[in-house]
């Protein structure tokens, strides 16, 4: 590949450091798995769930690494596991996968190495967790959990079993990223104030169309899982508008999110959940099926450090400025001498009036996946960029900031409640969020929010501090068949 040369140098120079300083394996124990290596020339044998989305993705990464054959695909969708699975792996392989419908079948076939995992949130760590014991290794897309207490219990099966376990976060394996944040946290821009998240990502109304009846050719039984049974689709698109209704998804913190959110705590080079979070927000400009907010403001604390997170689904101005844009996502680390801007492939360090100083760039996402395959080789957890107990982190934050504006009452725009007061960043946000708000049209005097919680953390046990409510969030029922067992 044309990226070798320089991705195995970097691995081999700077990534064990970078990882050990800046989000690796952060003290968890490393447990290697009992499975011989497999030499550079044999053949690592993936199957592929879910091939509608970011699956297509995880064919093309997956068969652009050498030695590396995409065998099954499964989705409960007939037609979409033979036209997008199928098909699109023959085309570019010359060679027909096996087709599965029903994912149980994969983790039954003893010729399959690795199962890649690109399902709808609600099915990533049931499906992680099967696959590891069935003696597989799993590349898990993002976020690897729907709640908190499923993804630490991926994590824990993932050393009981000694499995190679990737999170789909792929940025972690980018060289620009990677060298920009050792730049950071050598202090190449004194000491990190504030962590700053932005999803400013324009998301269209999903209409209300109420129920739909189940798409022709889709086991519909399997697509729900873990989550209630009911007969018909409670949305216009089975395949994406999930991301909008909290059974399946976790909005959109929880979808483009969780790489910023990654990026965010990575910087930080925290290895535990937020000391506390508050969020604020609410589902602003139309009226449709989805339940989550499409502006969601969350500020978490990592001891004298912020993390503060926005989430804008309406056309939004960039954050530094310029016109309105459909997009603007990455991370923004402001410091004591400067700034440092991250996207998917780059870090640019700028001095506080804005001049550029310093630039780290290179990547894309085949290193992500070329360095789950080198692991998958070598048995060796601590080689992975993105190692589970990394993913899981990432995504119970999300978790964390989705439990507090659950939990938050209807509230007028105004002065900044009471719960912010005091942070002039949150404070910030909040007048910020009222002008974007103006920007488009929605009155903010006319419209109510919900204000969350300030919620404690207790790191440890990975809940809540003396609130049941939220407590109760970190997990769910699971519909019989479908359980997350409550440990490893």
């Amino acid at each position: 590949m044309a990226n070798q040369t320089r991705r195995r140098f970097l691995e081999n120079t700077m990534l064990a450091t970078a990882a050990a300083t800046a989000g690796g394996l952060m003290g968890q124990p490393v447990v290697q798995a009992a499975k011989a290596n497999k030499s550079a020339n044999e053949t690592v044998r993936v199957a592929v769930l879910g091939v509608n989305g970011r699956g297509r993705s995880h064919i093309n990464g997956f068969t652009g690494v050498e030695n590396c054959d995409v065998v099954a695909v499964c989705d409960p969708d007939e037609t979409v596991g033979h036209t997008k699975g199928v098909e699109n792996v023959h085309k570019k392989t010359g060679k027909k996968p096996t087709y599965y419908q029903d994912l149980r079948r994969v983790m039954d076939d003893d010729s399959i190495d690795v199962v890649s995992i690109a399902t709808p949130n609600h099915w990533h760590s049931l499906a992680a967790i099967w696959a590891m014991q069935a003696g597989k290794d799993v590349y898990v897309e993002k976020p690897v959990s729907h709640n908190i207490r499923e993804g630490r219990v991926m994590v824990d099966v993932a050393r009981k079993e000694g499995r190679v376990c990737q999170a789909g976060t792929q940025i972690r394996s980018n060289p620009g990223v990677i060298e920009g944040i050792k730049f950071l946290q050598e202090g190449g821009l004194g000491e990190l104030q504030v962590a700053r998240a932005l999803c400013y990502k324009r998301r269209k109304s999903i209409g209300h169309v109420g129920q739909t009846p189940v798409p022709k050719g889709v086991d519909y039984d399997l697509w729900l899982g873990p989550t209630p049974l009911r007969a018909d689709v409670p949305r216009k698109s089975l395949h994406y508008d999930w991301h909008w209704q909290w059974d399946y998804g976790n909005g959109d913190l929880g979808n483009q999110g969780i790489h910023q959110m990654d990026v965010a705590r990575w910087g930080i080079g925290a290895d535990t959940l937020a000391d506390s979070v508050i969020s604020f927000g609410g589902r602003f400009g139309y009226v449709d099926d989805g339940e989550t907010p499409n502006t969601e403001m969350s500020i978490m604390e990592y001891g004298d450090k912020l993390l503060v997170f926005e989430t804008r689904g309406l056309p939004t101005k960039h954050y530094l400025g310029g016109n309105a844009s459909g997009n603007d996502v990455g991370n923004i680390f402001h410091c004591e001498n400067g700034y440092m801007k991250c996207s998917y492939t780059s870090a640019v360090v700028f001095d506080p009036d804005g001049n550029e100083i310093k630039r780290f760039s290179e990547g894309d996402d085949s290193y992500h996946y070329n360095n789950f395959v080198d692991a998958v080789r070598s048995r060796r957890v601590e080689d992975l960029n993105g190692e589970i107990n990394e993913g899981h982190l990432s995504s119970a934050l999300c978790h964390l900031a989705n439990i507090s504006y659950r939990l938050g009452e209807s509230s007028d725009f105004g002065a900044a409640p009471a719960g912010l007061a005091g942070n002039e960043y949150a404070v910030d946000v909040f007048e910020r969020t009222k002008s974007h708000l103006k920007d488009n049209n929605v009155d903010p005097s006319q419209v109510k929010f919900a204000m969350g919680p300030k919620l404690m953390v207790d790191k440890k046990t990975e809940s809540f501090i003396d609130n049941a409510a939220a407590n109760a969030l970190t997990t769910r029922e699971y519909r019989k068949g479908y359980e997350v067992p409550a440990q490893a």
